[in-house]
């Protein structure tokens, strides 16, 4: 691509981001550990769930579309503070936190976690998270930043109707930790530079973790996941510590700095939800798609149940429900579709649904977008139509991820 075509990709991409970013918030956010360090890289920030973040760096190599490439194709670093970093103790964790998340959190293996979602009594979706049984003894929870104060809400609401458990207790890590995630094929030998030597990143699964101490920061912790569909992983760090753990990762070769405005393009090419967006507490876990988050076909909580709400989207034999509408991708329109387009039938005659995400995949070099359809059209390969600004534009039911995902299998 030229310079020219390049900066009106980048546009394209970032108005959406805007969009995203800047919807419902009109003061500033809280400063996360990181901010003067983002600023003095030529950060600019936006609000986001109530914090001050980075959405790109205006600076050479930045901008969303510079920085999606980055994480793609190299490494980049994304400030994610903003999520809820909660840990749970006591022996009675287990047994309490799945009568409030779908996953099988007691048959978690020491050392390992699970993507989840909580859920209300109507089976419908609160926030999704991950869940990890950690070594060292406790239930260390992520929620997303914009969520967390409702989930915490629903948790202490949950534990009173169970009558308080004395062997369950709630430890909102609040601003004590940030939390960095390093995305991409070069995560891994970054963040083995910055381990013990007794570590062996290469031997950490996708979804493991542990306490461990990074770049001589005692009181970290490390999983191996992220959101952008590539290798990585997520670092909780003590907030007076995270620059220095950052400078660390970004001193290793082929490592940088991105925003937001690429992570959610990131993203959206994994085929991954962006809660308020594409999941919400009007959807149900099957019509987003992630009955797989349960298990499959008699799974122990497909069958055993007792998770709140469950009863409204599983069979009593833990089959699943049928839905009027199901989640899936879309592609083939010349233009972006963003979020409430339209969705017709082959026709156009009949609206199906709408879009909760869309942009312009800077990998495929073309648009693509996340919606619903009735279920009728939800058929991979089916014909659509997409009403784009008044014009209808044929589009098709596309499988997801759009771009492979590089999850990593030890």
């Amino acid at each position: 691509l030229g310079h020219h075509a390049s900066v009106i990709l980048s546009r394209v991409a970032l108005q959406g981001s805007r969009r995203l970013l800047t919807r419902g918030f009109a003061s500033t956010g809280i400063p996360t550990p990181l901010e003067s360090f983002h600023k003095s890289l030529g950060g600019k920030m936006v609000e986001f769930a109530g914090y001050s973040l980075p959405v790109l760096y205006e600076k050479d190599n930045g901008g969303v579309m510079a920085e999606h490439h980055q994480t793609r194709e190299r490494a980049g670093i994304f400030d994610v503070s903003h999520m809820g970093q909660i840990k749970w103790h006591g022996d009675g964790c287990a047994d309490f936190i799945e009568k409030c998340v779908v996953g099988d959190v007691k048959g978690l293996k020491p050392g390992t976690g699970l993507l989840t979602l909580i859920t209300t009594a109507e089976g419908t979706i609160i926030d999704d998270c991950i869940v990890s049984k950690a070594k060292e003894g406790y239930i260390y929870m992520v929620v997303n930043g914009a969520c967390k104060h409702k989930d915490m809400a629903h948790f202490k609401e949950q534990l009173e109707k169970h009558g308080n458990p004395s062997d369950v207790c709630m430890d909102y890590m609040e601003e004590t930790l940030a939390l960095v995630a390093i995305q991409g094929p070069a995560a891994a030998a970054a963040t083995q530079a910055i381990v013990p030597p007794s570590v062996d990143i290469s031997k950490v699964d996708f979804m493991q973790g542990f306490d461990t101490t990074l770049a001589g920061v005692e009181g970290c912790r490390l999983t191996r996941c992220g959101y952008t569909g590539e290798d990585g992983f997520e670092l909780s760090i003590p907030s007076e510590s995270a620059e220095k753990v950052v400078r660390a990762l970004l001193s290793q070769p082929d490592v940088d700095v991105c925003g937001l405005g690429a992570r959610d393009s990131l993203r959206l090419e994994a085929g991954l939800c962006l809660y308020g967006n594409d999941i919400d507490d009007t959807t149900n876990p099957i019509e987003g798609v992630l009955g797989w988050t349960m298990g499959g076909k008699g799974s122990r909580r497909r069958v055993e149940q007792g998770c709140l709400g469950m009863e409204n989207f599983l069979k009593e034999d833990g089959g699943l429900k049928k839905v009027a509408r199901k989640r899936v991708g879309i592609a083939g329109m010349k233009a972006p579709a963003r979020q409430h387009t339209e969705l017709y039938d082959a026709s156009g005659e009949n609206k199906i649904g709408e879009v909760t995400s869309g942009t312009f995949s800077p990998t495929l070099k073309k648009p693509i977008a996340m919606g619903y359809v009735e279920t009728a059209h939800a058929k991979v390969g089916t014909d659509i139509m997409v009403n784009i600004r008044g014009k209808m534009q044929p589009a098709k039911v596309e499988k997801m991820p759009f771009v492979e995902t590089h999850y990593y299998r030890a």
